[in-house]
């Protein structure tokens, strides 16, 4: 029942904690049941069943209404959470004070709320709840009713020993699985700040990158636009003989101001072209014939499949761009040959790119994708950094691990959608 209400992020803990809080209360519920059964039934003492009875329905009624707080939803903060032990507190006072007051074993059930409090709560709220149950505590020393006991004195006397034991194993068992949820929880919550807070280190480099591209971009847009003019206006003077080699020039230049688009795009915020849905074996067929062009005298194994109808993928050039930029770091490592296999179902793309190159460095393995990172003297490590950033961009994931035999094994992972049949 209580699955259906999916709790944000900033809230999950607190959440969490009071949905175990229910639970538990669910378990203490039917446990005074039986205690009172056990009690009045079993071991023919009298209790007065009538109020004890009203205070669990009492009980019974305030959890119903956590339950139908926790299905609500909303921000779970600590002051409600306050709340909420003070009524276990208040409850469990009320059935003290029928039960023989501080002279009933289970009156150790006290710490319970308080070592809760101290695992979840602020130092000011668990003082509160500290100082309260005291009073209450105190207050059942004076004024209580009394629990009839046998007349065999040494039967009573086991009677509550043994009370005192059940109440320590029951209070042992709530702490230990309890307080143990409640702090993994805040540790997992501890982890996704630290993960957002990683991730706002990346954004910021990103911004510096972004600030350097334009700038490279409009110091080197001039040149690359002038040197473009020339080869055309060559072409018409050269002879045959050299046009393939003007050409080839050409194509350079244009991948140059292209990467130059992208760099400015991937770190400066939006795409500087606009993306439309493509089939997904018209975009690799499309990127794959790109990538030939610039590496004619490379080999590339590539093999795809998947349902069908084919998805459709956002073919965006920056996207197109980051996979070129794994092509070619494959490329470059492997002296033999690169594999490309692809895949597709309903709701994603996997693309795996195999290289037999030398293999990621353990230094490597930490910080790729996270920061800048090269092996090469004369690099900057930008490459693989943006392609992470364009990928995650675009809803994806990417992936490398060392293969067995050698070499890098590059899996990325992209959204795609689903050809209306109509």
């Amino acid at each position: 029942m209580l699955e259906k209400t999916k709790p944000s992020v900033t809230q999950t803990a607190e959440y969490l904690n009071l949905r175990r809080l229910f639970m538990l209360r669910n378990v203490a519920i039917l446990g005074q049941l039986v205690a009172v059964y056990v009690t009045q039934i079993q071991l023919a003492i009298a209790l007065p069943v009538l109020s004890i009875g009203l205070v669990i329905f009492t009980f019974a009624l305030f959890n119903l209404f956590t339950l139908l707080r926790l299905r609500w939803g909303g921000e779970v903060t600590q002051l409600e959470f306050l709340f909420q032990l003070l009524a276990d507190v208040f409850i469990l006072t009320a059935l003290l004070y029928l039960t023989g007051g501080a002279t009933n074993p289970f009156v150790l059930l006290f710490l319970l709320p308080i070592i809760i409090a101290t695992a979840v709560l602020s130092v000011r709220y668990t003082w509160i709840l500290t100082i309260i149950t005291a009073a209450c505590y105190s207050l059942l020393i004076w004024k209580y009713q009394p629990l009839p006991h046998s007349h065999n004195s040494e039967s009573g006397i086991s009677q509550h020993v043994f009370g005192m034991w059940l109440s320590f194993v029951i209070s042992a068992a709530i702490t230990s699985y309890l307080v143990g949820s409640m702090r993994h929880s805040l540790r997992d919550k501890d982890i996704e700040l630290a993960a957002t807070r990683e991730q706002q280190l990346r954004d910021e480099q990103l911004v510096l990158l972004g600030t350097l591209s334009a700038s490279t971009a409009h110091e080197m847009g001039t040149p690359l636009g002038t040197m473009s003019l020339l080869c055309d206006e060559l072409s018409y003077q050269l002879n045959s003989e050299h046009q393939d080699t003007l050409k080839t020039l050409n194509t350079q230049i244009t991948r140059c101001k292209e990467a130059l688009s992208t760099l400015s795009a991937a770190t400066g915020g939006a795409p500087l072209s606009g993306g439309r849905l493509l089939p997904v074996e018209i975009f690799l067929s499309d990127l794959l014939s790109q990538w030939k062009t610039t590496h004619p005298d490379s080999v590339i194994d590539t093999r795809w499949d998947g349902l069908s109808p084919v998805p459709l993928i956002l073919a965006d050039r920056t996207l197109q761009q980051a996979l070129i930029n794994v092509l070619d770091n494959a490329n470059e490592a492997s002296p033999d040959k690169v594999k490309w296999l692809a895949s597709w179902n309903s709701n994603t793309l996997t693309i795996s790119i195999k290289d037999r190159g030398e293999g990621l460095s353990m230094e490597a393995e930490k910080v790729i994708g996270n920061q800048p990172f090269t092996a090469k003297d004369d690099g900057l490590g930008l490459g693989l950094f943006l392609t992470h950033a364009i990928i995650k961009r675009f809803g994806g994931s990417v992936r490398l691990i060392n293969r067995k035999h050698g070499g890098v094994s590059t899996t990325i992972h992209l959204p795609v959608v689903v050809q209306d049949g109509n």
